[in-house]
């Protein structure tokens, strides 16, 4: 059983071979032409012949921290005050503190949880599928168009 094996390892690598070989004798491959460079440009209608060429606007390098520092500065003063920060924590805790008095009871952040889960619990079964569980992720946070095109 081992020469079988064997004879049929070397009828492969023998075809194998002779693949290469042939694959090796195939005609000389064409010489590759260069690319044109990027600042010509071929109109493709006699009206786009008097147009100038569009290049992309060069944006600016920001680093990832300048660029939150950019989201956290409100009023663009280059400086971020307290009320920057604190600002948007106050909207949402005023939201839960139903009665207004500055601080969170169990009750008041239960009541907005029960709602929240009774909301998303459409067939009233008492537990969420995958899909009515999906529905009670926050909303993806609003893009601002930064366009500068008007």
């Amino acid at each position: 059983m081992g020469r079988f094996f064997a004879g049929v390892a070397a009828c492969f690598l023998m075809m194998t071979g002779a693949f290469l070989l042939w694959q090796g004798r195939a005609a000389e491959p064409k010489a590759a032409v260069d690319a044109p460079s990027p600042d010509t440009a071929v109109p493709v209608s006699p009206l786009l012949a008097s147009a100038p060429l569009l290049r992309a606007p060069e944006a600016s390098p920001k680093s990832r921290e300048q660029r939150r520092f950019s989201r956290a500065d409100k009023n663009r003063d280059g400086r971020i005050e307290a009320e920057e920060i604190f600002a948007p924590r106050r909207k949402a805790f005023a939201k839960l503190d139903k009665n207004g008095n500055g601080t969170l009871s169990f009750d008041e952040w239960a009541v907005k949880t029960l709602d929240k889960f009774n909301g998303a619990d459409g067939d009233h079964s008492g537990w969420l599928t995958a899909a009515e569980y999906a529905t009670t992720a926050p909303p993806p946070p609003k893009r601002r168009n930064t366009c500068a095109c008007g």
